[in-house]
């Protein structure tokens, strides 16, 4: 025990000397020096957001090796910031938007003077994205601060009005603001206006401990009472102190808290629009009311607001409320509409928790799927499962072809889409309701199941319902199947990797001599041999070309892949996406009578049973959980292969 307890005494011992290195104490003329070697030391909230978002490093969405992100956004200019890149997926122009309104307010533009204000569906990531900015505020370097000073306020603001100008020239800030009325007290009182001798201390930002973040939770309007957001009057202290002396203030209140951080409004329209007017005058003015007849109080915050998009419509609604409106800069937080991305949501809220269960390969895949189809619009240009497979910047192929339909013209048809649709919340119920059915795993069928039953318990429309069953029951079920069919394959085809490129390998011989009009070199016998036409027609017409087509498809083929070597890219079988089907299928037709069999045998005989064994084994190493390979070859006998 003895070196163990050495172990975290040392740990603590380190983290309380990085806290006291951290920490800082003199009077006002030493940070003055402090200031003039570093001006950067000074900065307004705004600014201090951006620079913490800023650090964590910067990069451009398309500098990626994944050829799904190349093709969603390549005609886009997008930035990725490392600040919210492992915690938030799949909105990416919102994250955009969010830090284009930092950098603006930083620079002490107009949206300095403006409410960020996030609007979106429940469960969307607008509260996540609030905590993600106040853990980042947390853990900043303290900030110099008066000592003493109930707002943590910013030292510079000793200095008078009169020298302001001459100061800023020397150290090369900006100051601007006043003292509370606490503060001035203890200085004309304390230090007899001798602010050069002021304490200034260092003091970290602290949710918990409300420093430097209010939280201004919806209040019932009944009890509604605007010292939650300025402070109060401490009545016990009249007795002593007159009713104008400062020192009966209480300035404890969100945005007294929130000076120099931030100040969040959660569920912000529910709150009256005193509360309102309060918000605006903090963020339009810098300033709000003291208690009692105090004045006025400087605030240097970032106020974020955030509300589901019913209730941003119904204040919009009224006209009264315009003077608001025009200080509020709206960003929506839409649910993501990219499966891949989906997935990782899934993945991260799954390691945050205390779910232990094993995993099927594509159960999150699948239920993912379902989100996705529940937020998307319909569009006349296709269906949504192949509106679907577009936005996760997969090709879909059709007749042989890639389907040429564009991201962007999808989404200009359909401008609200993500606003409404199925929560990350009301899946994650779904694989605790899978887990609880019994068994130490979850696999695609049991979390489909899980989902149909909660979608028949909802409160939602019948036609709502309606089309949610359609998509478990018959779009996903038939996905699904072909997944299934594709991992039996797998299961079943040595090397399938290798027998793919092969494939790959050979087509391309063959169809560069038909297309050049030459002949085949075989790779061992080394003789000269015509193309094989029987071969290429048998990857062909698995992706249904046939007769004249196939001149044009082979065309196109070798086209697309001296393109390819062109650009120094790694060309492979999955390179050119209507021949990556068509070899997989003709894999999957390779196996398909044998699989069947054993798969759907009662009784198998000695070889049945061997290959039956070798298959389970070869799912077990793919990922599958022991216990889910039989339920999911019970299915695909039941449902893939009918007689």
């Amino acid at each position: 025990m003895a070196p163990e307890q050495n172990v975290f005494e040392r740990m603590i011992k380190a983290d309380r000397e990085n806290q006291e290195s951290r920490h800082w104490s003199g009077t006002f003329i030493e940070y003055l020096e402090k200031i003039r070697k570093d001006p950067s030391l000074v900065k307004h909230a705004h600014a201090r957001t951006y620079d913490m978002i800023l650090r964590e490093g910067v990069s451009h969405i398309n500098e990626t090796d994944d050829p799904r992100i190349r093709r969603l956004f390549k005609d886009e200019s997008l930035k990725v910031y490392n600040f919210f890149k492992d915690e938030f997926f799949g909105i990416e122009e919102a994250l955009a938007q969010i830090v284009r309104y930092f950098q603006s307010a930083a620079m002490r533009g107009e949206e300095s003077r403006q409410v960020l204000y996030l609007m979106g569906p429940v469960g969307a990531g607008k509260s996540s994205l609030v905590e993600k900015l106040q853990r980042g505020l947390e853990g900043l370097d303290p900030v110099y601060a008066i000592a003493g000073s109930p707002m943590h306020e910013e030292p510079l603001l000793l200095i008078p009005r009169h020298l302001r100008k001459e100061f800023e020239k020397m150290l090369d800030v900006r100051i601007e603001g006043d003292l509370c009325p606490v503060t001035r007290w203890r200085l004309r009182e304390e230090f007899k206006n001798r602010y050069e001798e002021m304490p200034v201390t260092t003091v970290g930002f602290s949710k918990r401990n409300r420093r430097g973040i209010g939280v201004v939770p919806p209040v019932d309007p009944n009890n509604q009472d605007t010292s939650v957001l300025i402070g109060s009057e401490d009545i016990s202290k009249l007795d002593r102190y007159s009713e104008g002396d400062p020192r009966v203030l209480e300035l404890n209140g969100a945005f007294n808290v929130g000076n120099r951080g931030m100040v969040e409004f959660i569920e912000v329209f529910k709150n009256e629009t005193e509360y309102l007017h309060a918000m605006i005058t903090a963020t339009q003015e810098k300033f709000v009311p003291a208690p009692g007849r105090h004045g006025t109080v400087f605030v240097d915050t970032v106020i974020v607001a955030h509300s589901n998009e019913a209730e941003w419509q119904k204040f919009k609604a009224d006209h009264t409320n315009e003077a608001i409106l025009d200080r509020i800069v709206v960003v929506k937080v839409p649910y993501n509409l990219r499966q891949s991305e989906e997935v990782k949501i899934y993945q991260k809220m799954l390691h945050n928790s205390d779910f232990r269960a094993s995993v099927a390969p594509h159960t999150l895949e699948i239920a993912a799927m379902f989100a996705i189809l529940s937020r998307l619009e319909p569009s006349p240009k296709c269906d949504l499962m192949t509106k679907l497979r577009l936005y996760n910047g997969e090709e879909v192929v059709e007749k042989g072809r890639t389907k040429k339909i564009t991201v962007k013209e999808l989404r200009e048809d359909a401008k609200r889409e993500g606003m409404s649709g199925i929560s990350t919340r009301f899946v994650m119920k779904a694989l605790d309701n899978a887990l609880s059915d019994g068994g130490s795993s979850i696999n695609p069928i049991s979390v489909r199941e899980a989902l149909i039953r909660m979608v028949k318990e909802m409160e939602i429309a019948d036609d709502t319902r309606k089309q949610y069953l359609e998509f478990l029951q018959d779009a996903i079920h038939k996905e699904y199947l072909e997944i299934l069919e594709k991992e039996i394959t797998k299961a079943f085809v040595y090397s399938y990797q290798e027998q793919a490129e092969s494939l790959f390998q050979n087509y391309l011989d063959h169809a560069e001599a038909y297309v050049n009009q030459t002949k085949v070199k075989d790779r061992n016998t080394k003789e000269e041999l015509l193309p094989d036409e029987g071969f290429l027609k048998s990857i062909e017409e698995q992706i249904a070309i046939i007769g004249s087509a196939a001149d044009g498809f082979r065309q196109e083929v070798i086209a697309y892949l001296w393109a390819s070597l062109r650009r120094s890219e790694k060309v492979g079988y999955e390179s050119y996406e209507p021949l990556k089907d068509a070899i997989e299928k003709k894999l999957m037709s390779s196996v398909r009578d044998i699989s069947r069999i054993i798969t759907k045998a009662r009784t198998r005989d000695e070889e049945q049973q061997q290959k039956h064994a070798a298959m389970v084994q070869r799912l077990i190493e793919l990922g599958y959980p022991e216990d889910s390979v039989d339920v999911i070859l019970k299915y695909a006998a039941n449902h893939l292969w009918k007689d």
